[in-house]
């Protein structure tokens, strides 16, 4: 028998969690996905310490002022990680705009352009790429606009239907539900422990992936933020799933039948009313999870920035 992760690969397509090099390349998945929290991990690994010197030695030169500066260094590292990355996976990319840029529609699109320039001079075209966006409402009109101009998005911190309808509206190629966050959440709320069987994020990112089945939407869903490999396994047959590198070495190193979970689509679905901007806010805010914990993902992504910039500031000098 087969481990668990070879399995599961036979049902979904498996991204990798991480911008560390060295477990895209054990676990090969299709995709890897980056974000802020991940970049900051990156910045402490060895392997990354060349480039980092590199790209801030580049900063420098270009000159200006140090609070332009910082912040383009942040975008230099992020498709410098995320280059490194394409040339090791088959697939794609996700490279995240700056969450304090959640709000605010046309920042996120010029950041999204300045993101895919960096790339393209770095020989990594467009269709390689995936651009991460909040899955606020300004956000989902920013992927709105990326997608007519063939700039493909990922829609991140997504934890309501109201957030999935809007993205599937506005023909976003990628939606990213949570899964660990939505449990954490209700463990906290209720004090209790869920099973894979009752576990309320898992049953989100089936309502997910059912919600875009029947509606007959080209959107694709791929979980995210998974706490432990039962949640993994439960969502086998999700169409993508993004795992850590330690979820990945526990599924490698286990061997055990994986069997899909969720239905594949029947090819004959019919899209739901589209959303207007207060039916999506009024939706969205009657799940106190999802008001939490989007307000949460982006301050947390928003620290992180923080973090990684204070560091940059420091090396520069």
């Amino acid at each position: 028998m087969t481990d668990q992760l070879q399995q599961l690969k036979q049902h979904s397509l498996v991204v990798a969690d991480t911008g560390d090099l060295e477990a895209i390349r054990r676990y090969q998945p299709q995709d890897a996905t980056t974000n802020p929290s991940l970049l900051l991990k990156a910045f402490s690994l060895p392997g990354y310490q060349a480039m980092i010197d590199e790209e801030l030695s580049q900063v420098k030169a270009a000159g200006g002022a140090r609070e332009q500066q910082v912040p383009h260094a942040v975008d230099r590292l992020a498709v410098a990680v995320g280059s490194e990355i394409a040339a090791v996976v088959p697939g794609r990319v996700s490279t995240e705009v700056a969450a304090r840029l959640s709000f605010d529609t046309q920042a996120s699109i010029a950041k999204a352009h300045e993101l895919i320039e960096l790339y393209e001079a770095r020989g990594v075209t467009r269709d390689r790429v995936l651009i991460k966006l909040a899955s606020t409402w300004e956000g989902i009109r920013a992927a709105e606009v990326l997608e007519r101009e063939g700039i493909q998005c990922n829609l991140t911190l997504l934890f309501s239907d109201a957030q999935a309808q809007a993205c599937f509206d506005a023909g976003v190629f990628l939606v990213s539900p949570f899964v660990g966050r939505v449990t954490d959440w209700y463990k906290n709320a209720t004090g209790n422990d869920y099973t894979p069987e009752n576990d309320p994020g898992v049953a989100f990112v089936r309502g997910v992936c059912e919600r875009a089945n029947q509606g007959g939407y080209d959107t694709v869903v791929m979980g995210a933020s998974f706490r432990t490999t039962g949640q993994v396994l439960a969502l086998a047959g999700c169409p993508r799933l993004t795992i850590s590198p330690a979820l990945l070495e526990e599924l490698a190193s286990t061997e055990g039948e994986v069997t899909p979970q969720i239905a594949a689509p029947a090819g004959n679905g019919q899209p739901l009313a589209a959303l207007n901007e207060a039916d999506f806010r009024w939706g969205h805010n009657q799940d106190a999870m999802a008001n939490d914990k989007l307000a949460e993902g982006i301050r947390r992504f928003h620290d992180d920035q923080l973090e990684l910039e204070k560091l940059i500031h420091q090396r520069l000098g």
